[in-house]
């Protein structure tokens, strides 16, 4: 999704590899195809749940591929995530908060952060949260599907994040990159909402009628840990997202 929409974004100017054009696993073939270029590395394992099962897998790719693309760019952007605090703090998480993830996936992220931190002095680390687009599986299409095909839905209500249009990220991804901002920055869709409080908005937004009922996060196991609270803001000035809500709207109104 994310990487679509910095190609469309950048235009002419970028160049994008496919998983299956280069595996940032490979560190030769990294250094070869990147060769001293600013990098926005939007390469990432992003399965959270499968991360339990498939540890290795995820470390080889949000870590040990995040430091061969650090090793080979000039200038590096790393794109991380909400999942590398623990999601117990009240308050939005701000960029000087201690990390502490509670998954797999979290650990490789932060792990990535690190890997990318040490292998490049020119990085950029940017945590989004909750992100939709176009091109990748994600939570709107999830619900319009199962919209469609049910009467009744349970949606989990005591988990809050900021949704972020990838269209809207790419965006100041982009124009970071451009810049000479180092260290980490938060760059997430203005507000927050709960999981049930977004899917909510969805169907009002795409007219269906299935009945939504909130959960508890211990009514719906998953394999991963999810953070209570996952709202990120920017305590360094970091570029403003529109509100999640219009994040949506540009979503729906592209995928119609």
């Amino acid at each position: 999704m994310l990487g679509q929409d910095v190609m469309r974004v950048a235009g002419e100017r970028a160049v994008g590899f496919t998983h299956a054009e280069l595996d940032v696993t490979d560190a030769a073939a990294v250094r070869e195809a990147l060769g001293g270029a600013t990098v926005i590395n939007c390469a990432a394992y992003t399965n959270v749940d499968g991360a339990e099962s498939e540890p290795e897998a995820a470390h080889a790719v949000n870590a040990e591929g995040a430091r061969n693309v650090a090793e080979a760019a000039a200038r590096v952007v790393y794109v991380s995530t909400d999942y590398v605090f623990d999601g117990t703090k009240r308050d939005p998480y701000l960029e000087s908060d201690e990390t502490g993830p509670i998954q797999e996936y979290g650990h490789s992220k932060l792990e990535g952060e690190r890997a990318t931190a040490g292998a490049n002095d020119d990085h950029l680390v940017v945590r989004s949260s909750w992100l939709f687009g176009a091109g990748g599986r994600n939570f709107v299409e999830t619900m319009l599907a199962l919209g469609r095909e049910r009467d009744e839905l349970l949606v989990v209500d005591d988990q809050t994040g900021s949704p972020t249009f990838t269209g809207h990220l790419a965006e100041a991804l982009v124009g970071l990159a451009d810049g000479e901002e180092r260290g980490v920055l938060h760059v997430a869709g203005a507000g927050a909402c709960s999981w049930f409080e977004f899917a909510r908005t969805i169907f009002e937004r795409a007219g269906l009628d299935a009945e939504l009922r909130p959960c508890t996060t211990d009514e719906f196991p998953r394999p991963a840990r999810r953070p209570a609270n996952s709202v990120l803001e920017s305590e360094r000035g970091a570029p403003a997202l529109p509100a999640w809500q219009d994040g949506l709207d540009a979503y729906l109104g592209v995928r119609a």
